[in-house]
């Protein structure tokens, strides 16, 4: 069993709970809950700022003492409508009540500025097509560098058509040293449609120091400390994943495998 796999503890409630301590570093951590109509779920923030992305259904969410009433849309994440998310920051809560079968994802990252609680979607999230041929998938940016709606957290949406590859031509962002690449780390959550399916992710070090490949099924988590990490998915299913990423710095910069970084240029030109 990998150690970079975390798989769901069950089909209801709070399913994954991944700590910067669970995951043996300092920024990111990553929280799932599937809850039924009436369901509640809360927490605390403490030091840490929180995303909270409606992957599927519909809840009444209130956070740091203000109401923000009934958000959600998409009843399954595979309809691909832009999420519903809600921004928590530190030293407050957060309260959810189902109103719908529910997916809540909680993704969370050091508080180092203050900002106030808001809806960060739909409104200025926009499907994007990314890549070209087996590589092309779609992107739902809901807090990536260019929106300033958090101090620590990096957060997006991917769809990977059947047949295709993504978070491809490999790529790695594990040195702290912006301007050329920032230290972020990063989780996936998966989901695969038809449910039965299976995706697959490689994570690995240029000198082999870490070297996995993974067979995620639909509820997996996929953590990468470091190292290059892309995906791929069979023919006959789609692959979707959540993406959480922090670090010292809140900008994303990477480098390509050199091995694969032709593939970058070429379709670049």
């Amino acid at each position: 069993m990998s150690k970079l796999r975390f798989r769901p503890t069950g089909r209801h409630g709070h399913v994954h709970d991944i700590t910067p301590e669970r995951a043996g570093w300092g920024y990111v951590g990553f929280g799932l809950y599937h809850l039924a109509p009436g369901d509640r779920a809360s927490e605390q923030t403490g030091g840490r700022e929180a995303i909270l992305v409606l992957v599927e259904g519909r809840a009444h969410l209130r956070a740091a003492g203000e109401e923000f009433g009934e958000m959600g849309d998409r009843l399954s994440v595979f309809e691909k409508t832009p999420p519903h998310c809600l921004y928590v920051p530190g030293d407050s809560d957060w309260q959810a009540e189902a109103t719908t079968d529910c997916v809540l994802a909680v993704c969370t990252a050091p508080a180092t500025a203050p900002y106030p609680p808001r809806k960060i979607g739909p409104e200025g999230i926009a499907l994007t097509p990314r890549g070209k041929g087996q590589n092309t998938r779609h992107i739902n940016n809901i807090a990536m560098e260019d929106r300033d709606v958090a101090s620590s957290l990096l957060v997006t949406e991917v769809f990977t058509p059947d047949g295709n590859w993504s978070s491809y031509p490999s790529h790695r962002h594990d040195e702290d040293d912006f301007p050329r690449m920032t230290y972020l780390e990063e989780t996936y959550y998966h989901r695969l449609n038809p449910a039965q399916g299976f995706g697959i992710q490689r994570v690995y070090t240029d000198d082999r120091s870490l070297d996995e490949t993974i067979a995620v099924s639909d509820g997996d988590v996929v953590i990468v400390p470091r190292g290059h990490h892309p995906c791929g998915v069979p023919y006959g299913y789609e692959m979707y994943y959540l993406n959480v990423m922090a670090g010292p710095l809140r900008k994303w910069r990477f480098e390509n495998d050199p091995d694969h970084d032709w593939i970058a240029r070429r379709d670049a030109g």
